[in-house]
């Protein structure tokens, strides 16, 4: 009977299920079949041996990772930074997008969102090529300004307490107009009796942003925030490493897990230890998103992820 059922279920969707495969099938190859990979972690890794073939040494790579003095570092650099993110851009998408909504002109919309859109198409290589015609000390813009001025230029590839403003700045230009689009979606599906009567109520502009448009956001933010939180521990590779490079100087306050196991992985070779930083990540992400969505659950299970 069960037989029969999976069967008649699986004929009844196989529509649905064929459109579905492609995703199934890209999950699969590309973030299951991988994880054995993770064995790399606990082996110290030889080209003979390969994979599997490569002697084990239990958690020595983990070991070293820990007593290099670079463990801590990374971790918070990375935490921090994606904290930063989550704050920063969430609040400027949000009354972005609560702006546009209450502007009354239609075109003057429509041309802000492609504006504001257009920084998330560019590549971080390209925007890593504007950052340093910015920011250059001998020939860069600001530096030619300031001097123009009579001023002393600023050394900022050199000095790392300029780049957590840069790097959340950064941020917050690129993802603008992205996350405006989507809270902007969610202002819209918003009932609009409810405005009317707001405004029947005698509700001005700002009492109906704060007591209708934001509650009825909280959904969306909920989400987008613990999707966020799952990536709190996983660097944007692609800002950090085309910002900064291999500029040494600014790792202090730059350098994040991901750009570490590159690194690890590139100039030093050692195959075992990136292995065993990437698990480490893997791990506090996964650990993460389970304590923020058990706290969702225990203030709404509703708008739990699960």
């Amino acid at each position: 009977m069960n037989r029969n059922g999976l069967w008649g279920e699986i004929r009844k969707n196989r529509a649905l299920l064929i459109m579905l495969a492609p995703a199934v099938l890209f999950f699969l190859v590309f973030a299951y079949v991988p994880m054995a990979g993770i064995v790399l972690a606990f082996k110290q890794y030889n080209h003979t041996g390969g994979i599997f073939g490569s002697p084990w040494n239990g958690l020595d790579n983990f070991r070293f990772f820990f007593e290099s003095g670079n463990a801590w570092l990374v971790t918070r650099n990375t935490a921090l930074y994606n904290i930063a993110f989550i704050v920063v851009n969430n609040v400027l998408q949000i009354t972005v997008a609560i702006l546009l909504f209450e502007v009354a002109g239609k075109w003057f919309r429509k041309i802000a969102q492609s504006v504001m859109f257009l920084p998330y198409f560019i590549s971080w290589v390209v925007v890593g090529a504007i950052a340093y015609n910015l920011f250059n000390y001998d020939v860069g813009t600001i530096n030619s300004i300031l001097t123009t001025f009579g001023m002393e230029p600023i050394d900022i590839y050199n000095t790392p307490s300029y780049w957590p403003v840069i790097l959340v700045i950064v941020s917050a230009w690129k993802t603008l107009g992205y996350g405006t689009v989507m809270y902007l979606a969610a202002i819209t599906s918003i009932d609009t009796e409810m405005y009317e009567a707001a405004e029947i109520d005698g509700a001005n502009i700002f009492q109906r942003i704060f007591k209708v448009t934001i509650p009825n956001l909280y959904p969306t933010i909920i989400i987008l925030v613990l999707l966020a939180i799952g990536n709190i521990f996983r660097g944007d590779f692609g800002m950090f490493y085309n910002m900064v490079g291999n500029n040494g100087l600014l790792f202090s306050n730059t350098d994040v897990i991901d750009t570490f196991v590159f690194r690890s992985l590139t100039t030093s070779n050692e195959i075992g230890l990136s292995a065993a930083v990437g698990f480490y990540q893997s791990i506090l992400g996964f650990a993460t998103i389970m304590l923020a969505n058990y706290a969702v659950r225990r203030y709404d299970k509703d708008r739990a992820l699960f």
